[in-house]
């Protein structure tokens, strides 16, 4: 039997066999659903189209759909949708509260009194301003507040018709 005619069959079985049963199309569970249902939960998770006009709303922003949902994450908090639209110096994880940066550190060394240590240096996900002092990196000011989940508050805003999804105590 030569390998053409053995593909051929394995093709022509798993034909028959996918005619045999009935195949939904996948359905995503709509995010007020999702977080109704876990409650809380830091996993993020793609936001669905029809959420599109509230986020730009939100954000006030005029993304294109595809944009949008390529851009804009949820997570659920206390059974509510929390939404963020990541950008290039909007990170949607986890907030780094970390009072020591390796970034910040490695910088120092090239630029002992950097009176200001670049973003890309320390990370996007610093809460704090750095700079250098003789060689040393240290915190200058801390620039964003973070949430009780470990993210920064000021990136996550509720998605308003999540209220009614809200589980009861």
């Amino acid at each position: 039997m030569s390998s053409t005619h053995g593909l051929r069959s394995c093709v022509l079985l798993l034909a028959a066999a996918l005619a045999t049963r009935s195949i939904a199309p996948a359905h995503a569970e709509a995010p007020p659903q999702v977080c109704a249902r876990v409650g809380t939960d830091d996993t993020l998770r793609p936001i669905t189209t029809d959420l599109v006009p509230t986020i730009n709303a939100l954000f006030h922003t005029t993304m294109p759909p595809q944009m949008a949902v390529d851009t804009t994450v949820f997570r659920c908090a206390g059974g509510r949708v929390m939404v963020c639209a990541t950008g290039a110096n909007l990170p949607c994880g986890k907030a780094d509260t970390s009072r020591s940066n390796i970034g910040a550190t490695a910088w120092c060394r090239d630029h002992p009194d950097a009176a200001f240590i670049p973003a890309y240096a320390s990370g996007h996900a610093t809460i704090f301003d750095w700079r250098c002092q003789n060689g040393v990196a240290a915190i200058v000011r801390q620039r964003y507040k973070v949430d009780p989940r470990g993210f920064v508050a000021a990136y996550w805003k509720v998605l308003p018709q999540t209220q009614a999804a809200r589980p009861s105590p």
